[in-house]
């Protein structure tokens, strides 16, 4: 079966009533309360989007995302009751999309929820290849050097909004709205994407050919032919 939404929280009582909550407002969501549970829902069953906590009773919340993301490149939001910037960092390298704090009010996920579903459900129909890098925005899928490279959801929303504004400087204030569709994202935050993009795209991440910093404006890529 397909949903839009899968919740992964030990809280059982927390993750049955955003459940709910999320299909009273047309969001098909299921839930499950474990990495094991995850494992087995996926067995059968498919999902747009996934809601991933931190603290998982009998697993970590940061190794179910790693473990995700070697199938998977739809989005994954972490939500958890820990306020260390560390986690924030940790979560977004290892292939979460976003982060959002405990409490949160359920009008407010829902709202997020549905902005990424609109966000990640546009597809442009193009295909962009220099002989080197490749990337199939329609089927999402990126290539370098004729192999395929995992990117996140996120990182794959950053890298088509880049591309798609080919040569043109783009502003950080731009890409907070555009891409994260939120204009008070942080700049550790947006470097933190952009250096993993430099690292997996790059013939030398600090030599950069494609992602380039314009110091005091932005970055812009420089594709084929510039």
């Amino acid at each position: 079966m397909k949903y839009n939404c899968l919740i992964v929280d030990d809280e059982k009582v927390l993750a049955d009533s955003t459940a709910e909550y999320f299909n009273l407002f047309g969001v098909s969501t299921f839930a499950v309360y474990s990495p094991d549970g995850c494992r087995k829902f996926f067995n059968d069953n498919t999902a747009e989007l996934i809601l991933l906590d931190i603290n998982l009773g009998d697993g970590s919340g940061f190794g179910l995302c790693k473990e995700l993301r070697e199938r998977t490149n739809i989005p994954i939001l972490f939500i958890s009751a820990r306020t260390s910037d560390d986690d924030k960092i940790v979560a977004l390298n290892i292939g979460g999309d976003d982060y959002i704090q405990k409490p949160y009010s359920l009008g407010f996920l829902l709202a997020k929820v549905k902005a990424v579903l609109k966000r990640y459900g546009q597809t442009a129909c193009a295909l962009y290849s220099d002989g080197r890098l490749s990337v199939n925005f329609e089927a999402k899928q990126v290539k370098v050097n004729g192999g395929a490279v995992r990117l996140t959801a996120l990182e794959f929303r950053l890298l088509s909004y880049l591309m798609e504004n080919k040569g043109r400087v783009i502003s950080k204030k731009e890409l907070f709205e555009k891409v994260w569709e939120d204009k008070f994202t942080g700049d550790g935050t947006l470097n933190v994407h952009i250096r993993r993009l430099r690292e997996i795209i790059e013939v030398n991440p600090n030599e950069p050919q494609y992602i380039i910093t314009v110091w005091g404006d932005g970055y812009k890529f420089k594709g084929d032919g510039e």
